[in-house]
């Protein structure tokens, strides 16, 4: 449209617009918060730039000149799309949002959040579709990089400039077959020790957090199996004898939806006869995301489906 070789002054093109519009310069000098003096000097510019008196006396009026006619409408839509790229970020209405989302969450994570998010992706915003990936990111740049969106877990090992916000804290809770012998009587953790247990490890560690604090009563745990699952150990407990460990809110607070998943599959939770270090679950993202609109929402969501005030169809409550 504006075409020449010279660097254009943005601020000609708005000028141009509020000429054609108000085919004033007095009124054009209004609209933009200038003296009509210095928006004739603006007209000036513009006519010898295009080659074109634009706007020209018809009495006491003026008028646009055929080339002024033709460009008006390209005009003032260049105007509305340079002022929506320079607006600050404002908020987006979900239900207009049409994106795909990808999250980085542990397996237990995932199959916690996803069916929350999806009922309120499906209320609030159901041109979004969400795609999860397994930790194979983990302590590497995919969100610097933009492979994921969000990672959603334990957080100890993300680049400095990356924003954090912590969700739940947890406590460790032991899940055992309903009917298991550890169910009955009082749990000691002479006891807990005793029974065989299976350990989660993408690293096929045998140990964790529980032997430290066994080790200090001076009690071992037998450890049988090593899954790199959470909900594979899950399984695995539902079962067999063997004991895993699940996340838990304290009593008396909202149930979190990763308790919700043990419950899910059968597993009854014993209370740990002694501490264990909490487990801080909490979401992750870059700062370039930090003011975007759909990826504010996507943060909204994921707190809301982590807080455990929302209620799905057949969940234990």
């Amino acid at each position: 449209m504006l075409v020449n070789r010279q660097i254009i002054d943005a601020n000609l093109v708005v000028a141009l617009d509020a000429l054609l519009a108000e085919h004033s310069v007095t009124r054009a000098a209004e609209r933009l918060h200038t003296s009509p003096a210095a928006m004739s000097r603006t007209l000036g510019r513009l006519r010898r730039l295009l080659g074109d008196p634009l706007l020209v006396r018809a009495g006491q009026a003026m008028v646009p000149t055929p080339r002024a006619e033709a460009m008006r409408e390209e005009v003032a839509a260049v105007v509305r799309r340079c002022g929506a790229l320079l607006a600050p970020g404002a908020d987006v209405d979900p239900g207009t949002l049409s994106r795909t989302f990808t999250l980085q969450a542990a397996d237990l994570v995932a199959a916690a959040v996803a069916p929350r998010l999806l009922a309120i992706a499906a209320q609030e915003a159901p041109g979004v579709a969400l795609r999860f990936r397994a930790e194979e990111f983990e302590g590497g740049p995919a969100l610097r990089e933009g492979q994921i969106d969000l990672e959603v877990g334990a957080l100890d090992h993300v680049d400095p400039e990356i924003r954090t916000e912590q969700l739940l804290t947890l406590r460790m809770v032991a899940g055992v077959r309903a009917g298991h012998p550890l169910a009955e009587g009082l749990l000691t953790a002479a006891r807990f020790a005793a029974a065989e247990h299976v350990v989660v490890s993408r690293r096929g560690r045998f140990t964790g957090p529980a032997d430290t604090a066994l080790a200090e009563l001076g009690l071992d745990r037998r450890v049988v199996a090593v899954l790199p699952s959470h909900l594979a150990a899950m399984t695995l407990a539902v079962r067999t004898d063997v004991v895993c460990l699940v996340p838990a809110t304290d009593p008396g607070t909202a149930p979190n939806p990763m308790t919700e998943v043990a419950r899910a599959l059968g597993l009854r939770l014993l209370d740990i006869p002694f501490p264990l270090p909490p487990l801080a679950i909490g979401m992750a993202w870059h700062p370039r995301q930090a003011a975007d609109g759909g990826h504010g929402w996507l943060r909204s969501a994921v707190r809301r489906a982590m807080s455990g005030a929302l209620s799905l169809p057949g969940a234990e409550r």
